[in-house]
Order: structure tokens, then C-alpha cells, then sequence
């Protein structure tokens, strides 16, 4: 995977941090080519923050709160996709100071996976501190 299609992203990608009251760890600006599919659709988006418990899919295209999704996405520097099932716990469409969007929590991410995204995020937060 090239530089161009995995990238870190300076600053905060979403305008608003009202739902990190919820979430267990800090996301980490992060974009990478995301596909994900839902029982009857199939989909092939960015993300713009992961962390180990989930990531934030940049789209117009939203999903309900509570669909489940299959996702698999490529880390830099690994050579072969994470694939792991989530569901989406929120939408930019009840927050209308966010970017369009909507926040994935993994269900079953393996540790072998888990050590790829934490390993990427550790790397990117040392490299913005």
C-alpha cells in the first residue's frame, strides 16, 4: 500500500468530540480504504480515526444505528486486510456539527488484528507529541 492511500491526517478529521465521553480509548486521525457490507449492500469508503475499539467511516451513505457490518481494511506496512465484524453505534445524521459519517465498534476483533491497529496508532500519537 502506497503513502497516498494510507495516510495520517493532522488535527481532529471530525469537528466534534461528543461522543468521547463513551468510547474506552482515544481516537487516532487515521485514513485508510475501508469496505464494509451490510446484509444487502456493499460499500468502499474512508475511514478518518481508528483506535482499537473502532473507527469512523468519512461517508454520505449512512447505515442505521445497530446494522452490523463486515469491514476489512489494509494497515501500512501489513500484507493482508483486517476483516472483522462491527456495528455502527452512531451517525453523523444525530450530530449535525460532525462530518458525514458514522462510528463502527468492532465485535470481533482478534488479538493478532488488535496488535496491528494498536501498534499503528502508538506509532501515529508519538509521531504528533
Amino acid at each position: 500500500m502506497s503513502k497516498a492511500d494510507a495516510r495520517s491526517v493532522s488535527g481532529s478529521a471530525r469537528a466534534g468530540k461528543s461522543s468521547a465521553e463513551r468510547r474506552r480509548s482515544e481516537r487516532t486521525a487515521f485514513v485508510v480504504r475501508v469496505d464494509y457490507g451490510t446484509v444487502d449492500s456493499f460499500f468502499s469508503e474512508f475511514t478518518a480515526d481508528v483506535n482499537e475499539g473502532g473507527l469512523f467511516i468519512e461517508t454520505e451513505t449512512l447505515q442505521p444505528t445497530g446494522t452490523a457490518v463486515a469491514l476489512q481494511f489494509r494497515i501500512p506496512g501489513s500484507e493482508s486486510p483486517i476483516k472483522v465484524r462491527g456495528r455502527v453505534v452512531w451517525t453523523s445524521a444525530d450530530r449535525p456539527t460532525e462530518i458525514p459519517g458514522m462510528g463502527i465498534e468492532f465485535e470481533s476483533l482478534d488479538s493478532r488484528a488488535r496488535a496491528k491497529i494498536d501498534d499503528v496508532v502508538r506509532r501515529l500519537r508519538a509521531r504528533s507529541s
